[in-house]
């Protein structure tokens, strides 16, 4: 952290008794939480990795309210946590423990203002869920590419502010390449009305590019235009056995030579990660007849009918079997067939909870280097804690990797987790001998800040505090994360 972010930092005041008056008069007594029963689930997240206490939890129901919180906390220097459907994996969205920050959730703000059909574009608040998002689009025969496992509770607003990628990203990008225009309420009560739906707009600096993946520290999304794309006409899902992964890398390519922009999906799974989700997720089985080292789970989609894509599946697999790519493979032949291949890839990190301890990382590096990045992360890990249980699983088609490392059988969990930080270490240093990058879709939050230094270099690190104090000069935008 720069002088400046930490004298900033160090400004900040908790709440006095009339500030917290004022906050409750700007939403409204009932949206404004002291109960600590009450504030308790904004105040950890899911994993139980991250836990604070907060002065306040505000629930605004408009921009303006949002606006006014800001004006409010910026006078009196106070730190806020927006806050969206608390589904975060990095501790971002968790206030710290001092109890001196307030809590700004945007869950009340769930509007769909627009739908333009002709620009392809939906107009959305920050609180929406992302499913719900996914549906409006449906109703107007249009896709919302973005799809996460967190979908049903996650929010527009936290997916833009980490940059969520998914399982669709080889084919329709990340957030940020899905949305056009933002309306951004700032550190001090200033509101960017940004909310443009253009493909081109060449006038400076493109800010909303600014504020997508900024975690909250430089602004709070309040809305969002998203692009929106042509329903497939026609899709194929496909589970794939393989004896080794560079043999999944040898796919991607054949697929990607063979359907080019129609291949939506390429996802690794390893035994193990089947196995658990068989043994811990409700009425899964295998859907080949021999177990296989690895899977990939495909999807080719086409927007008109007609376009053969059956044929170039079975066409693509079966001279990949005859190559000794592949030892064998399934087609889902029915919408729940397709369900129950999807639930093997989405349990995945759900499943793992029943197996104890688990040690995460989220990073990427070149596509071709995935299966050198595998074996020597798999080598290490033995190495270190002889016996834990690598479940390396995600998105093979972007060089997403996301790492686990269950502990091992008869470990105490404990003893276990804490290896957390030096395994973490370890394995983020393969990631950058490699070139890539130990954060590719989660963000940095509070888990990976003290990392990120390392993993930018220090020219990096200086603009991002030099945009930073800039946007929030008093700091009170998510203090201790990111930065």
């Amino acid at each position: 952290m720069s002088e400046g972010a930490q004298s900033a930092t160090t400004r900040l005041q908790p709440p006095s008794a009339e500030t917290l008056s004022t906050l409750e008069k700007i939403v409204g007594p009932q949206h404004a939480l002291r109960d600590p029963e009450r504030m308790a689930p904004y105040l950890t997240e899911w994993r139980d990795r991250y836990h604070g206490r907060a002065a306040i939890v505000l629930r605004p129901g408009s921009t303006d309210e949002v606006a006014g919180i800001m004006e409010c906390a910026n006078e009196a220097r106070i730190g806020v946590v927006p806050q969206g459907g608390n589904t975060g994996l990095v501790g971002a969205q968790i206030p710290d423990e001092t109890g001196s920050q307030i809590v700004l959730s945007l869950e009340r703000l769930t509007h769909i203002r627009d739908v333009d059909l002709n620009s392809n574009s939906m107009t959305v608040e920050a609180g929406l869920t992302l499913s719900d998002a996914q549906r409006r689009a449906e109703t107007v025969r249009r896709l919302f590419p973005l799809s996460l496992a967190s979908e049903g509770s996650c929010q527009i607003g936290g997916v833009l502010s980490t940059n969520a990628g998914g399982l669709a990203v080889l084919a329709y990008g990340s957030a940020r390449d899905l949305v056009l225009g933002l309306e951004v309420v700032l550190a001090d009560g200033r509101v960017w009305h940004g909310l443009k739906a253009l493909r081109k707009d060449n006038t400076g600096y493109d800010l909303k590019d600014l504020f997508v993946g900024s975690e909250g520290t430089l602004g709070i999304i309040t809305a969002a235009v998203l692009r929106l794309y042509a329903q497939p006409a026609e899709k194929i899902t496909c589970l794939v056995g393989l004896a080794n992964l560079e043999s999944a890398t040898e796919l991607l390519a054949r697929l990607q030579d063979a359907a080019g922009s129609m291949l939506t999906a390429f996802e690794i799974l390893p035994r193990i990660g089947l196995e658990f989700a068989i043994k811990h997720g409700r009425e899964l089985h295998d859907p080949l007849k021999a177990s296989h080292a690895w899977y990939v789970l495909l999807e080719i989609s086409s927007p008109v009918s007609g376009a053969g894509i059956h044929e170039l599946v079975e066409s693509q697999i079966g001279d990949a079997i005859e190559a000794g790519q592949i030892e064998d493979a399934v087609l889902a032949t029915s919408q729940r067939q397709t369900r129950e291949i999807w639930r093997l890839r989405e349990m995945m990190s759900e499943v793992q909870k029943h197996e104890g301890g688990s040690i995460k990382h989220d990073v990427s590096v070149p596509i071709g280097r995935v299966p050198e990045f595998i074996d020597r992360a798999n080598q290490l890990v033995e190495l270190m804690i002889p016996g834990a249980r690598p479940v390396p699983f995600g998105h093979l088609g972007d060089g997403n990797i996301h790492y686990n490392v269950s502990q091992p059988i008869g470990m105490n969990k404990d003893v276990y987790l804490s290896n957390w930080e030096a395994l973490n270490a370890a394995v983020h240093e393969i990631v950058l001998d490699l070139g890539g990058s130990i954060s590719a879709e989660h963000g940095i939050g509070r888990m990976k800040r003290d990392l990120l230094p390392h993993a930018k270099g220090a020219v990096a690190i200086d603009l991002m505090k030099s945009i930073k104090a800039s946007f929030d000069p008093n700091g009170i935008l998510n203090p201790g994360k990111l930065l």
